[in-house]
Parts: structure tokens; sequence; C-alpha cells
């Protein structure tokens, strides 16, 4: 039965709405799970609930709405402290660095991989899948970091990176098929291979991440909804 004082509005594509639910099944809170349809247009509830931004997700917890997924994230690890390991590390400098390559998926990984999904022409594509291969790679190098040998970002457990780049590996299955490439290989980056395995494996995860078939299904889409709207109009 769902937690009345806890609600995630959001859409079952989105992966910032999947690392609430991920954050949320670790700490073993339960919540109702409010669908917005991004393809429709813009409910009510999320035009009051998020008046800035007027953008998915909406994170609710007795009664009071809190917006963006990185936030959410460090809200919930800071009030449920007790059911479950902490998300961000304790040590004031290794809680940095999680800070610091979550905000690197956010803000250089993840606009990359949206504008290979959306790329209007070929050389759009290209440049964008150059990014993406080259921020694979970074990523790998900053698991051999954060993880000291360990499954996860976080150690023994899934943490803060985790979830933020975690989240995403359903779009990147999908968009690396669309362009015919392996995103996250063995040649490449064989320690996020195996971490992604573990990670898609975790109780906590796997009744979170999508069917693959449906989100490819959904970014089809998303794309045309999307380019349809940067098309000039006459």
């Amino acid at each position: 039965m769902a937690d009345s004082n806890v609600k995630v509005l959001g859409t079952w594509a989105s992966p910032f709405v999947m690392r609430v639910k991920i954050a949320l099944h670790l700490k073993s809170v339960r919540y109702e799970d409010v669908e917005e349809d991004l393809l429709a247009p813009k409910s009510e509830l999320l035009l009051k609930s998020n008046p800035i931004y007027k953008k998915i997700l909406v994170f609710f917890h007795a009664h009071n709405p809190i917006c963006e997924s990185l936030i959410i994230l460090q809200y919930i690890d800071e009030v449920w402290t007790t059911s479950a390991p902490s998300i961000l590390p304790s040590d004031p400098y290794e809680c940095s660095q999680s800070r610091f390559w979550a905000a690197y998926v956010d803000d250089k990984f993840f606009p990359a991989l949206g504008r290979l999904l959306i790329g209007a022409t070929e050389e759009d594509k290209k440049a964008a899948l150059a990014e993406v291969v080259e921020g694979t790679v970074v990523l790998e190098g900053a698991f051999g970091e954060l993880s000291k040998g360990k499954a996860f970002f976080g150690g023994d457990n899934i943490g803060f990176v985790d979830i933020a780049l975690g989240s995403l590996l359903g779009w990147i299955e999908v968009i690396g098929k669309q362009c015919e490439t392996k995103l996250v290989s063995e040649a490449k980056t064989p320690r996020l291979v195996q971490w992604a395995e573990c990670f898609s494996a975790n109780e906590a995860v796997k009744d979170v991440l999508p069917d693959v078939d449906k989100l490819t299904d959904f970014g089809l889409k998303l794309r045309a909804k999307v380019l349809k709207a940067l098309a000039p109009t006459n």
C-alpha cells in the first residue's frame, strides 16, 4: 500500500522519474505513482506544482512539492536515514565527488544522448555520437576511481552516481540500437558493462527500468513530437 504522504508525478519513460523511484525502493518507502502523459498537454497538477520549469518530475512529501531529480535524491537520503545505507557518502570529499559526477551525467552526458536521439541531420547525430562515446570512456574512468574495485560507483551499495547514470541505461540501449552502435561495450568500457549488469539486476532497480521495446516505441513518438515542434512554420 502506498504512503499517501509520498507521491511521484512523472512518466514511466523519464530517467529522472526512475531515479526517484529507485531511491524510494532502496529506502523501502511506499509511494503513489501519478503518471503524466509526456506526449499530451501538461496537466494542471504539473503546472501548479512546478510553475517555474513546468516539467516533470515532481516529488511530493507531506503535500510539499520538490523538483529536480538530484535534489530529490538528496532529500530522500536525508529524510529516510534508518531504512537503508546512505545514497550519498558521509565523507565530505567523497560526497563532493559523487555530486560532481552526477552533475557530469546531467550536464554533459545526458544532453549528448538527447541530441543523438533527436538529431535532425546526420551531421548532428555524428557529432552527438562522438560526444556520447567519449562520455562513456570518461565514466569508465570515474567508475574505477569511485568504486574502489567494488560493484558500484557507491562501493558495495548503489549510490548517488549509480542512480544518476543507471537511470539512463534503457535509453542508452534504445539510442544505441537506433544508431547501430553499442554505446557501452566490452571493447571500450568493460567495467561499465559489468556495472550495468549488477545495477539492472538489483531488487530496487529491476522493476523500475522499462522494457526496451516499449521505450523504443516511445522514443520514436517523442522524437516525432520534438521535430514537429522545431520545424519552421510558414
